[in-house]
């Protein structure tokens, strides 16, 4: 058994957000709205999604 991760798509437009959030968007890895990258599940992944979690969608796979 692996360990957990994460699959996370952006699903609200960051236009309106401060600063600091849409970094965390570009620092998560997406380029373009409704898009999905996949991370491993750590704290430091699950702080950032804490930050924007109003703007994107998170699914645990294996």
């Amino acid at each position: 058994m692996g360990a957990k991760r994460l699959k996370i798509t952006w699903k609200r437009s960051a236009i309106g957000s401060p600063k600091d959030q849409k970094a965390t968007i570009r620092a998560l890895g997406f380029r373009k709205l409704n898009s999905q990258v996949i991370h491993d599940d750590n704290p430091v992944i699950r702080g950032m999604i804490f930050k924007v979690k109003h703007l994107v969608e998170v699914t645990e796979i294996e």
